[in-house]
């Protein structure tokens, strides 16, 4: 919580004015109760309307005071709360950027949209409210206490005896509601997931008339939610009706008192109004813990993100084959730290080759991939660009070698060109020759505006085959050292996938190429092919050697291409 609570202090300045002008106001509204007992007991009994004018305006000065001073410090609280939460925001977006690939595995991706989105909600309406009602409440509170001795010791002497039972009572409905409010977070984390997964399935679930079962699922989740906030806030709403009921009780005896005891009506009418100050000021106290109740949970879940080192450390290791612009030696890999994704991975290809790897569905393809960016590490081997092993090179610099086109690439609600180009300032020439290469041409010229054209949010108005040449397009206008297709070409006809590839080899001779892909024709030509069978290495040369000495490759090519080796 104190890392969060940090980000005010920026904005000190505009929070401590804030509670010096509330304090102002309400110490303003305090002596309204203590004038009126002054009028009726003292003054109007002399009958000198003059004074009484004169308190009735100092009165109403004090209300002004009360009201101005409130409306301002309101406001101010808020602009240092939204200013603070924006910091926050963008920290955590920013430390979210640079996760790894292991740490959003953990967190999941649904509870980083949740702690950024309601969790910094939380955190805001916790420091808001503790500006503006964590000064007035206790001011009320305490300084209608005092006030209340000021005007009869006695009827105080009965509020005083009430207080203790309240605090007491939102302290342990507080301390019980904390949990909840944690649980209750999990629970949203899950309603992120449910809608996440729905949207971006919305086709599928459509195609397989599953709407309905979806919408079950979907129930399941929200009353999960709903359980658990209302056992939160069943809990929580025994603060108000606890404290007021005993402060009431008070009030009985505050009356009675007072008719017994009081010399005047004015005192009785003053302390009454106190009362309502004080309860007022216990309410406001119970709302701030509410608050705070939900802003701690949130805030330890915001921390718990803030606080990972997500930076890949750099170390020194034994240099490669600097003949080799990608290596691996050796190679194993776990996601879960029991079952190896990769087993003893070994391959080598010279610079301006062409990989090709192979394999069916979860046999370790990406994972290749991944461990070559450097997304995750490998649990032991060493994988090494242009000789130097991924581990002694800076994420951004190792990193800076790539171009890369995945099967499900993401395409932004932006023109065509700012898709391709994707904040790189690069030059038209660049541009031009990846859309020609990526095979593109001919139907970013179709549509209405070309490189101009608007593309939806999600790339709605393109198809499949347009999207991945796109993300292709993007990859080789960067003119990368080296150019990863993951599946990119799944969704384009063989003579297109057979033109880009032509392309490929004609316009970016230099470029060391790693083509994954299920077709055999799409890597057939490649200078060395892996072939892999759940996370092993089956297999490992050029296309007429596999149909020769790998039979996983000869069936594939067999089912694929109806051809006998």
């Amino acid at each position: 919580m104190t890392k969060t609570l940090n980000y005010i202090r920026p904005y000190g300045r505009t929070a401590a004015w804030a509670v010096f002008i509330k304090f102002i106001g309400s110490l303003a509204e305090l002596f309204l109760p203590l004038l009126l007992d002054y009028i009726i007991d003292d003054v109007v009994p002399t009958g000198d309307l003059a004074m009484v004018l004169w308190l009735g305006l100092a009165m109403l000065i004090c209300s002004l005071a009360a009201m101005f001073g409130n409306i301002w410090a309101n406001r101010l609280s808020v602009i240092a709360a939204a200013r603070m939460t924006h910091d926050l925001r963008y920290d955590l977006f920013k430390k979210i950027s640079y996760l790894k690939s292991s740490q959003v595995d953990e967190i999941t991706v649904p509870s980083l949209v949740s702690r950024l989105t309601s969790d910094s909600y939380y955190v805001n309406q916790m420091v808001a409210r503790t500006l503006r009602l964590g000064v007035r409440a206790p001011i009320l509170l305490i300084g209608g206490i005092i006030m209340t001795f000021i005007v009869d010791v006695y009827l105080a002497c009965v509020l005083l005896a009430c207080v203790p039972f309240v605090i007491i009572a939102v302290v342990i409905i507080t301390k019980k509601s904390i949990p909840y409010y944690a649980k209750k977070q999990a629970c949203s984390d899950d309603m992120v997931r449910a809608m996440q997964e729905n949207i971006s399935g919305v086709r599928i679930i459509r195609a397989l008339s599953k709407t309905e079962y979806e919408k079950g699922r979907f129930r399941g989740v929200s009353d999960r939610l709903g359980a658990t906030d209302y056992s939160a806030k069943k809990v929580m709403s025994l603060t108000n009706p606890l404290a007021t009921l005993i402060l009431n009780l008070g009030l009985v005896v505050v009356i009675v008192v007072g008719a017994l005891m009081s010399d005047g009506a004015g005192s009785v009418l003053a302390v009454l109004t106190y009362f309502t100050m004080i309860l007022n000021g216990m309410l406001g106290l119970s709302k701030i813990f509410v608050v705070i109740s939900q802003g701690v949970a949130s805030a330890d879940r915001i921390e718990k993100v803030l606080e990972k080192d997500e930076r890949l450390s750099v170390g020194t290791y034994p240099e490669g084959d600097g003949q080799y612009a990608v290596q691996f030696d050796h190679v194993n890999f776990s996601y879960n730290g029991v079952e190896n994704n990769l087993t003893d991975i070994n391959l080598a290809l010279k610079r301006g080759g062409t990989l090709g790897i192979i394999g069916a569905t979860g046999s370790g393809k990406t994972t290749v991939i991944n461990l070559l960016m450097r997304f995750y590490d490998a649990g032991s081997g060493a994988v090494y660009v242009n000789g130097q092993d991924v581990r002694s090179v800076p994420p951004e610099e190792l990193r800076s070698h790539f171009g890369t086109a995945f099967q499900n690439d993401f395409l932004m609600a932006a023109t065509v060109r700012e898709n391709i180009d994707y904040g790189r300032n690069l030059p038209q020439e660049n541009i031009d020759k990846a859309v020609d290469s990526a095979q593109a041409r001919q139907f970013v010229s179709a549509l209405d505006g070309g490189l101009d054209y608007d593309i939806a949010q999600k790339a709605a108005n393109l198809s499949g085959g347009q999207k991945q040449r796109l993300t292709v397009a993007r990859a080789l206008a960067g003119e990368p050292e080296i150019l990863i297709l993951d599946d990119a070409s799944s969704a384009l006809d063989y003579e297109t996938d057979a033109a880009l590839r032509r392309a490929l080899a004609e316009n970016y001779p230099q470029t060391t190429k790693i083509i994954i892909a299920q077709r055999v024709s799409s890597v057939r030509q490649a200078d060395v092919i892996l072939v892999l069978d759940d996370g092993k290495q089956i297999g490992l040369g050029t296309h007429e050697q596999l149909l020769q000495n790998c039979e996983e490759y000869a069936l594939i090519y067999k089912a694929q291409m109806g051809e006998d080796v």
